[in-house]
């Protein structure tokens, strides 16, 4: 929604920025048809009479100067455009169009390609102003379905086709990045295994596991769909926090009431929030957002589940031959994940962007 609105916003204002080009950007448009993929660009004169070595920009607006240029304007805006990250063919210039009433011009271009289930698209079209961003707005059959704006040092985006073929490709691609996700992710890793240091019969530890996948996922669909997103500056010192209270909880709970089931509920809440930061890096796509938050969700519990089963099963076995070294373990353990803890909040809260 906040890039519908920027966009009709700088549409409203393209022809009073155009005179003293105060806010440098450009437009890809890409209708994604049943055999082939139509598209657009908008580029204001100002950049391409930079890319040209050309004095004047408006010598562009005369429809002479630009058919004398327009071969060099595609070889240009070829060079910026990755549509397909190489698995299509090439763009094909269908002719260009002059826009004097916001000093720019447009270009409509064809790929003689459906569009994969998958289509990856990058645009940095003009990388010698940093200022400068690209609006892309993905249309599927004349109907919007995505919109991108892409800055200096954005990655490339990808947008999925609401087909079965697209919803595989969202799975493909959300299920294996929440194992990755979890799998190289230390916080939460030592979280999971301070949660399993003290043991405990099989539904017990489900009932744990559990509990702390109800929490995440319910801060990540909030957080993901934008309904609720707390700062990065304040989740991430906080989710180095429960891993000091986790531990403590261990230390000192002894012979106590097991809490672990609802400290991994509660701060399972916090450590969704974690995971959502990665998961909004993809980009989501708006017509599967299901699909993704789903796919992502249960890569996360499947890589969840590889740790809690290595390291609750190893425990056991342990606990099994020597009592007395599971205690240890438990202990020295939890000290480790208390100090560990502490380590990455006083560095999330003091050295934050240092360095």
């Amino acid at each position: 929604m906040r890039h519908i609105f920027a966009t009709v916003l700088l549409l409203f204002l393209f022809p009073v920025a155009a005179q003293a080009h105060p806010a440098p950007f450009s437009y890809l448009d890409l209708d994604l048809q049943e055999e082939v993929i139509d598209g657009s660009v908008t580029v204001h004169v100002i950049d391409i009479a930079h890319e040209l070595a050309l004095d004047e920009p408006a010598i562009l607006l005369d429809q002479g100067v630009l058919s004398s240029q327009y071969s060099q304007i595609g070889a240009i805006l070829r060079q910026r455009l990755d549509i397909g990250a190489g698995e299509l063919p090439p763009i094909e210039w269908k002719g260009a169009e002059l826009l004097p009433d916001d000093d720019a011009i447009r270009l409509r271009f064809s790929i003689d390609s459906p569009a994969p289930p998958a289509l990856e698209v990058k645009a940095h079209i003009f990388t010698y102003d940093p200022l400068h961003q690209t609006f892309v707005n993905i249309y599927e059959e004349g109907e919007l379905r995505q919109q991108w704006i892409f800055a200096e040092g954005d990655g490339p985006r990808t947008h999925f086709a609401g087909t079965a073929a697209g919803i595989m490709a969202v799975i493909g691609t959300f299920l294996p990045s929440g194992v990755h996700h979890i799998m190289i992710g230390p916080d939460h890793i030592l979280f999971l295994v301070g949660l399993m240091l003290l043991g405990g019969s099989l539904k017990r530890l489900a009932i744990i596991v559990t509990s702390f996948t109800i929490g995440h996922s319910v801060t990540l669909s909030l957080a993901a769909t934008g309904v609720f997103i707390p700062p990065a500056a304040i989740i991430e010192p906080l989710i180095a926090l429960t891993i000091v209270i986790v531990g403590a909880d261990n230390l000192l709970r002894g012979e106590g009431k097991d809490l672990r089931a609802w400290l991994a509920l509660f701060f399972g809440l916090i450590h969704g929030f974690g995971f959502a930061f990665v998961l909004r890096e993809f980009g989501l796509p708006a017509g599967s957002l299901a699909w993704s938050l789903f796919s992502f969700n249960v890569g996360v519990e499947i890589g969840q589940l590889v740790i809690v089963l290595a390291v609750a099963g190893l425990l056991a076995l342990i606990r099994r031959r020597n009592a007395a070294l599971a205690r240890q373990i438990a202990t020295f353990g939890s000290l480790a994940v208390m100090a560990a803890g502490a380590y990455w909040f006083v560095d999330r809260v003091f050295f934050a962007g240092v360095g």
